[in-house]
């Protein structure tokens, strides 16, 4: 047992006494030592953040240094070359080298065990070795940020910088680096130029959104995960009432982990001085599928939509031609996340129940009121059973676990749920994730009414959230955040 994630001493977590060490030195340094030169802020925050992703493996530094060198020569060749052969062939080359390293690194397993598979279906015996790869962390995430630098370019919608180091800065930036949000160079890019002042009040909303994050990552998400665990681990043991509490409360971890992730990431980056985008907008008060998605993953979803769903010709064409772009979205989305089929189901049933939106068209009404109406909670809880359902298969092993759950979710026994969520050993757990959901419930409710892009905690909310991160998400075992893993 650890003291907690919080003082968790071994890796650079966000919720690790390691992570507070290093930000507070980086922070003091960028703001009372180096704090007259940019170039130097600059350089701090290249070595602060090469310093950040080789804690977790050094040797894959050299991945993001040659992704990062790579990209930008293209881009200052595509700047510079006017002929159409030559700039294909460019942007060729950054497609193949970054596409390459996520195939290698994601999927080279997956393509040899289906090969295999698809051979024993038809009683043939192969006897090749998988190859263990381990995958580099964040690989998903800075390789999408250096592809669309590389594609702005080549449209003509950013001129590139001349300034490696300060790409390379943009690249690893070590706040958003592992798990997002995906930032684009057009945004992100130009801040590394522009002279940077402390503001107290920017830094404060920082702050508030690191204990926030730090909320839903340590109190709600990793206690949601003592039964999300105990449940998926014996889908057959559990009654049909425990199986939907499982695939709830997992939706609720995966939202309080990722989304927290995100939180922090943007409250550290405004701790320097950077504002990075806005992830996830309380998803789940959407009611339907595709508002889910304007308020999940936001800079992934937009990142498919300006590169792939667009240039596939997006909503325009037959319906046929529709259908066909929005599942291959959402099928290369499930594949972005793993090497797994339980993914492209994920991705298929999102897809599966997107489709409404073209044989209607889209439904934009602007409501007379603020929040959530009576009318509004039958759409909002059939929205939310979708993605319960899909995130089952996104949290199974694999197919086979996937659909032995659902299946005895069908069983409709008579085992008591309350004697599971009130058994003696569960019963302080049980406490509090009803708690935490609450409150991370009803605060993000208030701020969804509001129609803020964020949840603004006040110095007394801040205080009060932190105590709460203290009191019940202290005193654990530490767990590493989801995304890291894709």
């Amino acid at each position: 047992t650890s003291l907690s994630t919080i003082l968790y001493p071994i890796e650079m977590l966000f919720n690790s006494l390691t992570f507070f060490i290093f930000l507070v030195v980086v922070f003091t340094l960028y703001w009372f030592v180096f704090n007259r030169s940019l170039k130097i802020q600059n350089a701090l925050l290249l070595v602060a953040s090469y310093t950040f992703y080789g804690w977790w493996d050094y040797r894959f530094l050299l991945l993001i240094l040659a992704s990062s060198l790579l990209d930008y020569y293209i881009g200052l060749k595509l700047a510079h070359t006017k002929s159409k052969h030559k700039r294909k062939f460019l942007l060729g080359l950054s497609l193949f080298f970054n596409l390459g390293l996520l195939v290698y690194f994601k999927y080279v397993n997956f393509f040899i065990e289906s090969w295999l598979q698809a051979w024993e279906t038809l009683g043939v015996q192969l006897n090749i070795a998988s190859v263990q790869v381990i995958l580099p962390v964040g690989i998903s995430f800075y390789t999408f940020q250096t592809l669309s630098y590389t594609l702005d370019i080549y449209r003509g919608q950013l001129k590139p910088t001349s300034r490696f180091f300060r790409f390379a800065t943009y690249v690893a930036f070590f706040p958003q680096l592992v798990a997002g949000p995906i930032e684009r160079a057009t945004h992100l890019l130009p801040q590394f130029n522009k002279k940077r002042y402390f503001d107290f009040n920017f830094a404060q909303t920082g702050i508030s959104l690191i204990v926030w994050g730090l909320f839903k990552k340590v109190v709600v998400a990793d206690n949601c995960a003592f039964f999300v665990n105990r449940i998926f681990a014996d889908s057959a043991g559990h009654s049909t009432p425990e199986l939907i509490l499982g695939a709830v409360l997992f939706g609720f971890q995966i939202y309080g982990d990722f989304s927290g992730y995100s939180d922090i990431a943007i409250g550290v980056a405004r701790l320097f001085g950077f504002d990075l985008m806005t992830n996830f907008r309380f998803p789940y008060f959407s009611k339907s599928i595709p508002e889910f998605w304007r308020r999940w993953h936001i800079s992934l979803s937009t990142w498919f939509r300006d590169y792939l769903y667009i240039p596939l010709g997006g909503s325009r064409g037959s319906k046929r031609m529709k259908i066909r772009n929005i599942f291959v979205i959402f099928l290369i989305s499930g594949l972005w996340h793993g090497a797994n089929w339980t993914f492209v189901i994920w991705g298929a049933i999102h897809a599966l129940f997107y489709l409404p939106t073209i044989f209607r068209g889209p439904i934009i009404k602007r409501p007379k009121h603020n929040g959530i109406s009576r009318s509004d909670i039958p759409s909002i809880l059939f929205t939310f059973s979708i993605v319960m359902l899909a995130w089952v298969f996104f949290r199974a092993d694999n197919l086979e676990h996937a659909f032995i759950y659902l299946k005895h979710t069908m069983r409709f026994d008579a085992l008591n749920l309350l004697a599971f969520i009130g058994s003696a050993k569960l019963t302080l757990f049980t406490g509090i994730v009803v708690f935490s959901i609450s409150v991370m419930l009803l605060t993000e409710y208030k701020a969804y009414k509001k129609n803020w892009k964020e949840v603004q905690l006040n110095y007394f909310g801040t205080l009060f959230i932190f105590l709460l991160i203290f009191i019940f998400g202290v005193f654990k075992n530490p767990n590493d955040f989801i995304y890291f893993q894709f």
